[in-house]
Parts: structure tokens; sequence; C-alpha cells
């Protein structure tokens, strides 16, 4: 058990948590209001107990516990030589993307918004066996080129959609050939991603939401990153789909949740024909002497070595599956409005940034392995000194906070290293309900959003409930953790409009 002697305070909104176990300290970067659940100190002292890890584990305001994961949601991990599968979501690249447009309070009206989200529901699928059919050759070369691929095929007019996308919308910083991408990903899942493309998903709150504009808090950066108050921006939450979660399945030792995922993570490998086949099998042997995480100790590979290249190879080419995901959504919501409102919506890309990533980076003068779990990483102008705009105003980053309160855009600063240059992707969820108000039906939650000015659309499962805003973190208290962390500079203020989630 966590004792209070464990912890030491540097201020009211930071704090220290080291057990005689750890072998590095969490510092959580917020007041302690916010500091998670017993059972969540617990996973994080376990995480702390390996070798390896560098100088600390960064936990962030959203910082809580997940069903069947090693590691919580909300931290940054870093380390020297190794590569740390287990402590990331095994979704490569799930994350957000913030589009604006041209339609504001003024020109679209509460009837026209009715009538675009009842189409949408169609067009943006969440939980369904095929989204955007594309050929087999542009899965493979989405995987290996990155977003240009599904731009060049599909004619997407979305404007800076690789100028203002982490990597420039290519997680390899390169075109590799096909022959790389056959190596590390069966032929089979290429084949089943050709049905899988524009999905959001049904897990957790994957979500497209018409958000307006509603303060500005910065005129200047807002300005220059295309914002204006009384404005209609989309964001979009979601990631690699089926692609990534059967690959990672085949490189990681991860509780299996469904029996489906265990049969494809074999079969993938069963019909896997790669030149790499000795790699391939000593990971399959190593999962195996892990009992898919009954282990404490953590799941490794060698960043330099055959495994960890693998790895971050197969993990890079899903990663630009799950950015064209959320480019191809966005162009089937313009394409959408066209033919509902008959209008151009004017689609320009804010940001699309990633959540769940694993990247060498250099922080506090050394190369290190950064492993971002339900965090996005917020660079200063500094270290986006070779971006036209981002050098400018620091790195956009986002902070929705739940379906019906507000979110914010808001950018990286220079000062936030002991969270190597990172920021939380949410609210996160509170050790107790939030609001005194807690939906228990449909009805109840469609009516309390109704109230707010919010309409859930699709909204089918029994689990959406859940993510009504008594289910996390209280945003005010969550925002102000940002700021008095110099964190990020928060930019603008966005208000739900109209949301789509299963």
């Amino acid at each position: 058990m966590i004792e209070p002697k464990d912890f030491t305070k540097s201020g009211d909104f930071r704090s220290e948590m080291k057990t005689d176990r750890m072998k590095v300290p969490v510092v959580f970067h917020v007041q302690d209001e916010l500091l998670p659940s017993e059972s969540t100190l617990e996973q994080l002292e376990s995480v702390a107990s390996n070798d390896g890890l560098f100088r600390h584990i960064a936990a962030m305001a959203d910082v809580h516990s997940k069903p069947g994961r090693k590691n919580a949601t909300g931290t940054t991990i870093a380390s020297g030589k190794l590569i740390l599968p287990q402590v990331n979501d095994t979704d490569p690249a799930c994350g957000m993307r913030l589009v604006a447009t041209n339609l504001t309070e003024d020109n679209l009206s509460q009837e026209e918004i009715d009538r675009l989200f009842s189409a949408l529901e169609g067009r943006v699928p969440t939980k369904a066996y095929t989204g955007t059919i594309l050929p087999y050759r542009v899965i493979v070369d989405i995987c290996r080129k990155g977003v240009r691929a599904a731009v060049e095929h599909l004619g997407i007019e979305t404007k800076f959609e690789e100028e203002h996308s982490l990597d420039r919308g290519n997680f390899f910083g390169g075109e590799v050939t096909r022959k790389k991408i056959y190596e590390v990903i069966p032929r089979l899942f290429l084949f089943f991603a050709k049905f899988r493309s524009g999905i959001l998903g049904a897990a957790g709150n994957h979500f497209l939401d018409l958000m307006k504009v509603t303060d500005l808090m910065d005129k200047e950066k807002a300005k220059r990153l295309g914002l204006r108050k009384g404005q209609y921006v989309f964001m979009i939450h979601c990631g690699s789909g089926i692609l990534g979660q059967y690959t990672m399945y085949m490189y990681t030792a991860k509780k299996r949740e469904h029996r489906s995922q265990a049969f494809m993570a074999w079969l993938g490998r069963m019909t896997f024909l790669t030149p790499r086949r000795h790699v391939v099998d000593a990971i399959a042997k190593k999962i195996r002497d892990f009992d898919f995480g009954a282990k404490k100790e953590l799941f490794t590979f060698d960043g330099d070595g055959e495994d960890g290249r693998m790895y971050m190879e197969a993990r890079n080419a899903c990663s630009n599956f799950a950015h064209a995901n959320r480019a191809i959504i966005a162009h089937n919501v313009s394409e959408t409005i066209k033919e509902v409102l008959g209008r151009d919506p004017g689609f320009e890309l804010i940001y699309d940034m990633p959540h769940i990533l694993v990247s060498k980076e250099n922080h506090y003068g050394s190369d290190v392995w950064v492993h971002r779990n339900g965090t996005s990483r917020a660079y200063g102008p500094s270290r986006m000194a070779d971006h036209p705009d981002f050098r400018e105003t620091g790195e956009p980053a986002f902070i929705p906070t739940s379906m019906s309160t507000e979110g914010y855009l808001c950018v990286g600063l220079d000062s936030n290293e002991s969270t190597f240059f990172s920021c939380n992707h949410g609210a996160g969820k509170p050790k107790a309900a939030a609001e005194s108000v807690v939906p228990q039906n449909h009805d109840e939650l469609h009516a309390k959003l109704a109230s707010r000015g919010v309409k859930l659309y699709n909204g089918r499962s029994s689990r959406v409930i859940e993510q009504d805003s008594a289910h996390y973190k209280n945003a005010d208290a969550v925002i102000e953790s940002v700021r008095q962390n110099g964190i990020v500079k928060p930019v603008a203020k966005l208000q739900p409009v109209a949301v789509i989630m299963y």
C-alpha cells in the first residue's frame, strides 16, 4: 500500500512518489485532489520498479488505470536502450485531429446541424464491419508513404494535410518499400484493412465532435492557427483499428480481451511470409514466456536489436494507417456537408496528433525512447523550429474533457521538460463521481446533454453513459494544473455541440 511518507510535494500542483521498490520516482503534475486511486498508484509503483527507466515517470492530470493494462493512461515513460511495448496501449497512433471550417454560429443553424449529423451517423460508422473500402495497394501505400497515399487516392481536399501532422503524416520520416511493409505485417491483416478505414470504432470514447469556439485566450496564436470566436470546428478521436490492434498483439505480451484477438494473432503469425521469420518466432516465444502479461516485470525489446527494429517498423506502418483513418473520416464529413448542406466547408487541418506514441527523442541531454500512453507530444517553439507555423506558436495539443464540457486547444511551451514535453489528452477518470447529477440510463444522459445544448448521435452502447461528464475530472481543475505546471498554454476554448459516439 502506498503511504503518505512516499510522497514529496514540490508545490501545490506537483508531487513526487517514490517507494522502496521503485527504481525511478513518479512525478505527478497535478494538485492533490486530482491524484489517482490507490490501484493506479500501485500500478505506477509496479512499472517504476523495473530496470532501464530514465529519470522518472511523468504522470499528468488525467492519469488513471484501464482494465487489462500494465500501465496507467496519462503517463510518459522514457527508457535508455529498451523499448517497453506493455506501457503503451495496443493502438498505434490512436489520437485526435482538429479541423477548422468556414461554418460559424451565424451561417449554420441548429436544424442544419441536426440534418448533417443524422446523415453522418451512416457516413461515419462506429461499430461496423466495413467503412470506406480501399484497394489493397492503397492500404500498403498508406503504410509505407503515410497520409499522402490516402490524399492522392481519394482526392482529399483538406488543406495542410501533411504540413499540419506529426512527422508530416508519415511516421517513417520518408517513403519505404512495399517489401519493408510485407516483412513486418502479415498480408492477411493488410487485406482486412481494405474494409476498415473511415471507422471511428466502438472502443472507449472514440468520437466525432462538432465544437464551437467560445473563447480565445491568446488571440494572436489563435489567429495564427486559423481560429476565431463563433467558428465551428470538428474534432476526431480514433485509432488504427484492427490493423494496428492485430499487428501489435503479435508483437507484445498482453492479456487477450477477446478470443478473436488471440486467434487472429495466431493466424497472422502462421500465415506470415517474411524473411525475418526467426525474429517473429523469437518474439512469439518471448510472449509465451511472459504468459501474456502474468509476469510483473515488463516485456522489452532491444531498441538497437532486430526485435526492436521490427517492432518499430510495424508500429510506424500501423501509425500511418491511424493517421490516414482520421484523414478519411474528415474527408467523408466534408463530402457529407457538401451533399446535405450544399456548401463547401473549407476544411483546414489545424493538427493531427497521436496520444499513443513511441519515438526516439533527446531529453535532458540523452537520446531515449519515449513512450506516451494517453499523452500528446507538446513541443515548445524551439523544438518546432523547422515548422513554418508551429515555430511561432508551439506544437498544438488538444484537451477535450467530456462530451458535454468544454475542450481546449493549447500549444506547447519550452518550459515543459519535466513531462518530456507531453500534455494530458483529456480530463481522466476521477476517484468518485465529479458531479451530483449522474445519469443512470440513456434517457437521463440525453436529457442532461440537452440541458447543456449538446446532442448525442448513435450512442447505442450500454457503456456510453460512462462518458458523461460526471465520470471525468473537473475541467477547470485539469486546466489549472496544466497552467500551473507550465505544460501548455491554452489558446482557445471549444464547446461541444453535436457528438457521434458508440
